[in-house]
């Protein structure tokens, strides 16, 4: 029994340098992608098209708040109280225009890069199951890596050409 625990207890470290650890950096697969940059593209689009919305939005506010400003002092209390309430509302739809852009463009970098990031994933596990590798860690995300963990990165980027 004793000769069979050393013998377990010898052997476990061997079990242990066999294991093959690896690394690879997303971001710079990431950039390297035409679809990354189409996506961009049209994320970047769609941000202009809310910036401008926006901007007519708030100059329009500006310049009703510049008119009251200068008729103020010749309305009657109704007419301030209806004015400064459509300003108060168009304010109000300045903040959900701001709001609704912003949401809307989370929901398309989500919807765009998904699939990125999926193709992405299925090829660091195929480079792994390929290379019997262990354990793959993201650049960065390991503190230290030794001289036996390998970078897959070009590993990856090539299983990524394949499809």
């Amino acid at each position: 029994m004793k000769k069979l625990l050393i013998m377990l207890m010898l052997m476990a470290p061997t079990a242990m340098f066999a294991q093959k650890f690896g690394h690879v950096n997303t971001q710079e697969i990431m950039q390297s992608l035409p679809e990354v940059s189409k996506a961009n593209g049209e994320i970047e689009a769609l941000g202009k098209e809310k910036e401008n919305e926006l901007k007519s939005m708030q100059e329009e506010l500006q310049r009703k708040m510049d008119q009251y400003e200068k008729t103020q002092s010749t309305m009657n209390a109704t007419k301030k109280q209806e004015t400064e309430a459509e300003l108060q509302s168009l304010y109000q739809k300045v903040q959900q225009a701001y709001q609704d852009g912003q949401q809307e463009l989370q929901r398309l970098q989500q919807e765009k890069m998904a699939p990125i990031i999926e193709k992405i994933r299925k090829a660091i596990d195929t480079v792994g199951q390929q290379g019997n590798y262990v354990m793959i860690f993201e650049d960065g995300a390991a503190i230290y890596t030794g001289s036996q963990c390998v970078d897959v990165t070009s590993a990856v980027r090539t299983e990524l050409s394949k499809k």
